[in-house]
């Protein structure tokens, strides 16, 4: 049955329901989760999303290097690699749609030596074993070219073309607000503490108070492993993998045109150098195994290596400004693949081990969990489509709306500018603290404009911006 709705900001902030069972709940609120419900928010059921963060994917999602991946390197044959063509498909397509910002540079895989040179010719069968055909191999001299900025002894590149980047931010805030409006229920601040699973009903204990389902779904991400245990599975352990990174200013992205990979290793796929949509210039991830879930910070001996492995790639971009840094947690599990599992019999799927490519996967992820969901034997019913969605646009490749006579002349607000680093109208940040999942801290601000994310970090808007937060919270 469709539930009833009051308002779209009053299912952001109710507390779970401790009497009518959901149909389906889902764990998790980062990109995958968001997919999953906005997925499940075409049929006519009953569907929860809880996440014990204060906002939509304030986890995993938010500190990635936000590529739109082709799978031109996926272990060929995986559920992985499948998931992510699929998913880069449908992803580029909702982007188009939506307006979430997209650009198309294409990805070079730099050698550096001749052994990275001979392994070129393998990596390119790989990217045609995963139906990927327009990859090619370039010479010093066109890559030189094509990247003049690079240091010195590059002897070659593997070219991906069409490997994007994309705004990590705007994606599940796109799936959530769309599964918000479809009925779906948002719990934030509800944590899961315990699961208690009987022959029907699963009941979950969280920080809100109880809340019943009769099918779950665990995409928790970082804590995945440990909700699988209260299950009565071990399929995988999830080891937090820091990966840090800096971000250099705007005056940067001169620098470069593409994305400029490493030559994998059995270390890992190593540093990069990317653009971003909002006109920035990233280095990194680091790659550090750790014991603590929450380590997010970022560290001395970190950053001297990024820049040390910057200054090789690209030696103009260590003289650059700094804009920020900031370290994320990737689910790493051991294993080169996803870790999806459905138990028919508990009426429940763990949606584990979603690496840094469940960005690019994730709809494709939530189709493929909704199939297993119905195989469980939950009669989904016939699905909808859902309301058209247009999000505000943070990218820069096309005009933000204190360039924009046309939204100006018909509200002055979007010409009020309160973050000059950023470009960041009055209008947009009062449109965020009134949207359909709402801001609750100066960080989901920022992720939903960019206030406060510039050159300064803040430190010329964050009064005002601390002030209009205040006013539109009751």
């Amino acid at each position: 049955m469709t539930p009833t709705v009051t308002t779209a900001k009053d299912l952001v902030h109710n507390l779970p329901d401790g009497g009518a069972a959901y149909d389906v709940t889902v764990i998790g609120a980062g990109v995958v989760g968001t997919a999953l419900a906005r997925e499940l928010a075409r049929y006519p059921i009953r569907t929860a999303l809880v996440d014990g963060s204060d906002d939509i994917g304030n986890g995993t999602s938010k500190a990635n290097t936000a590529i739109l991946h082709t799978g031109f390197d996926a272990v060929a044959g995986s559920l992985e690699a499948r998931l992510v063509r699929e998913g880069q498909r449908r992803l580029a397509a909702y982007a188009a749609a939506t307006g979430i910002p997209v650009e198309r540079v294409g990805a070079l895989l730099v050698a550096w030596d001749e052994d990275q040179l001979a392994a070129l010719p393998g990596l390119l069968a790989k990217a045609e074993r995963n139906d990927y055909h327009a990859a090619r191999i370039i010479d010093a001299g066109e890559l030189r070219a094509r990247e003049p900025h690079l240091g010195p002894g590059a002897l070659g590149a593997l070219e991906i073309p069409d490997e994007s980047i994309i705004c990590p931010w705007t994606t599940p805030l796109a799936y959530a607000t769309q599964a918000v409006r479809a009925g779906v229920h948002l719990h934030l601040d509800c944590r899961v503490q315990q699961i208690d699973s009987g022959p029907d009903i699963h009941t979950l204990t969280t920080t809100r108070g109880p809340l019943r389902t009769r099918y779950l779904i665990n995409a928790a991400g970082l804590y995945a492993d440990e909700l699988d245990r209260q299950l009565g599975h071990e399929a995988f352990t999830v080891t937090p993998r820091r990966g840090q990174l800096i971000v250099f200013d705007k005056l940067a992205r001169a620098l470069v045109d593409h994305i400029l990979l490493p030559v994998p290793t059995e270390a890992g796929k190593g540093v990069l150098v990317a653009p971003t949509v909002f006109g920035n210039v990233l280095l990194g991830p680091t790659a550090e195994e750790l014991d603590d879930k929450t380590a997010t910070g970022s560290s001395a001996e970190g950053l001297a290596l990024l820049r040390e492995k910057g200054r090789r790639i690209l030696p103009e971009l260590i003289d650059e400004e700094v804009t920020a840094v900031y370290a994320g947690l990737r689910a790493a599990t051991g294993h080169e693949d996803y870790r999806i599992q459905d138990y028919p019999d508990q009426r429940y799927i763990a949606v584990g081990g979603i690496r840094s490519t469940g960005l690019t996967a994730s709809m494709a992820i939530a189709a493929y969990v909704t199939e297993l969901l119905a195989a469980t034997g939950l009669d989904l019913g016939t699905p909808a489509e859902l309301e058209t969605l247009t999000m505000p646009n943070l990218g820069e490749a096309s005009p933000r709306p204190y360039r924009r006579a046309d939204l100006i002349a018909r509200d002055p607000a979007y010409g009020t500018l309160v973050c000059h680093c950023e470009g960041v109208s009055a209008g947009e940040i009062r449109d965020a603290l009134a949207s359909t999942v709402p801001p609750r801290s100066k960080e989901g601000l920022r992720r939903r404009t960019r206030a406060g994310g510039g050159r300064c970090q803040g430190f010329y808007c964050g009064a005002a911006v601390r002030a209009l937060i205040e006013e539109a919270t009751p």
